[in-house]
This record gives structure tokens, C-alpha cells and sequence, in this order.
């Protein structure tokens, strides 16, 4: 398994020095518990896509939010390359490969502990970014990604009570049953980003905090487009 960890994953370091080869464009969008970033990934994704197939190369120009599928869909091709290759440890590799990729898809990510699952999991999402034009939602890709420099890290922030109110809403839950909810949400994210990185998030981790609670999500995609456009990760020539 060591050599598997050694050679395979690093091949998909998420820069390399040397050769001033980096992933991207890749957005991130990290939440608070009871902000939803799904909905503005989405539209992201479909704005993006379009602001792509305007520019000069209009090739391989979709942008793509990063779901289970995605996710399930880059580690089987990861599996079919690990197979061709000359490791002498493929099937534990392909076994944790798989075990990964349903913890992604069952939302048990965060409660993953092992340091060889999680640097398996560090190198598929360093795979999606080095495929670039994607938008990753939570599992602490923001602080994985955070060297790459074609990357944009947004963090969706709102008060405690209007968190809670929101997802007794969603939810269906009573005032203490949705304070307990997000409160052990958060804790999840916030110790994952701690096996991950070795210490809790800070701000300066982020490009841009958004204060869920007072602003609507087409304002925040303006926003984030704006800000995308600036940093030059997307074409300025071109209004939707």
C-alpha cells in the first residue's frame, strides 16, 4: 500500500514547482451547516459553462459541480489506471479506492480517520482539479487546493439563530433538534479539516467569506463571477 501512496498519488499533487504545472480552474465552496451551497453550484456551473463556450478555445469548455457520480466516476478511472499498472499491492489499493468513494457518496467522509484513506482521498481530489473547471462543495477541498493558484475559495457563513431556524424549516425539526444538528455538522467539517490539514480552518484559508443570511444566491454568483473575472480564472470580455 506504501507504494501505491508513494508513486500512484503522487502523481496528482495538486502543483508541481518544477515543472510550474497547476491544476485548475477550480472553484470551492465551503458551508456552514444549513447554508446551501448545492444550489449556487449549480448555477455557477451553468453560468461558467457558458461564459467557456464564449471564449476563444471553446473546447472541453463544461464546467461541473462536483457530485457522488463525478466523484465515483473519477475514482473508477483512477481504479482502471491503478490496474494497469505494475503495483504489487493493487488489490488494497483498489479495495480503499472504493471505500472512499462510498463514504463520499454516503456523507460518512468526515467521519474517516485512517491517514492512508484520507491521503487517497486528498489524491482524487487533486485528480478533479487537475481535470479543472469544476466546483467542489465541502469535504474540505478548499484547504486541500488552497497552493493551487487557478483555484477560487468561497466560505458561506450565517448567525447561529438563523441557521437553526432555517433547518427546523428544511428539516422539519424542532429548535433543539436543529441546533444539535448543526452544531455536530460543523464539528464534523471543522475535525476533517483538522486530520487534513493538522490544524482548524482560519479565514485567510478562504478568497471570500459571504454572509448567507443577507444575501440571495444570484447575488452571490454575480459576485462570485465578478471576482472570477478579476483574478482572471475566467474571460472578461464577455457579459451573460
Amino acid at each position: 500500500m506504501e507504494r501505491f501512496l508513494n508513486n500512484y498519488l503522487h502523481t496528482f499533487s495538486c502543483f508541481n514547482l518544477e515543472t510550474g504545472d497547476f491544476p485548475g480552474p477550480v472553484v470551492t465552496i465551503s458551508r456552514q451547516a444549513g447554508c446551501s451551497a448545492q444550489r449556487i453550484a449549480i448555477k455557477l456551473s451553468k453560468i461558467l459553462t457558458g461564459y467557456s463556450y464564449m471564449s476563444e478555445t471553446k473546447t472541453d469548455a463544461e464546467w461541473s459541480w462536483v457530485d457522488k457520480s463525478i466523484f465515483s466516476d473519477v475514482v473508477e478511472n483512477m481504479i482502471i489506471e491503478i490496474n494497469n499498472g505494475s503495483y504489487d499491492d493493487k488489490a488494497e489499493a483498489v479495495r480503499m479506492m472504493k471505500e472512499v468513494a462510498r463514504a463520499f457518496s454516503n456523507e460518512t467522509i468526515y467521519d474517516i480517520s485512517d491517514k492512508k484513506l484520507i491521503d487517497i482521498f486528498k489524491g482524487v481530489i487533486c485528480k478533479l482539479a487537475t481535470s479543472g473547471r469544476k466546483i467542489i462543495v465541502g469535504r474540505s477541498a478548499g484547504v486541500i487546493l488552497r497552493n493551487v493558484p487557478d483555484k477560487l475559495n468561497i466560505r458561506l457563513e450565517a448567525p447561529t439563530e438563523w441557521r437553526i431556524n432555517r433547518v427546523m424549516q428544511l428539516k422539519d425539526l424542532s429548535q433543539a433538534e436543529a441546533a444539535k444538528y448543526i452544531n455536530e455538522m460543523d464539528q464534523k467539517r471543522d475535525s476533517f479539516i483538522e486530520k487534513i490539514i493538522g490544524r482548524k480552518a482560519e479565514n485567510n484559508d478562504f478568497d471570500i467569506i459571504f454572509n448567507y443570511a443577507s444575501l440571495e444566491d444570484d447575488q452571490i454568483v454575480d459576485a462570485v463571477i465578478n471576482i472570477l473575472k478579476d483574478k482572471k480564472i475566467i474571460s472578461s470580455q464577455f457579459n451573460l
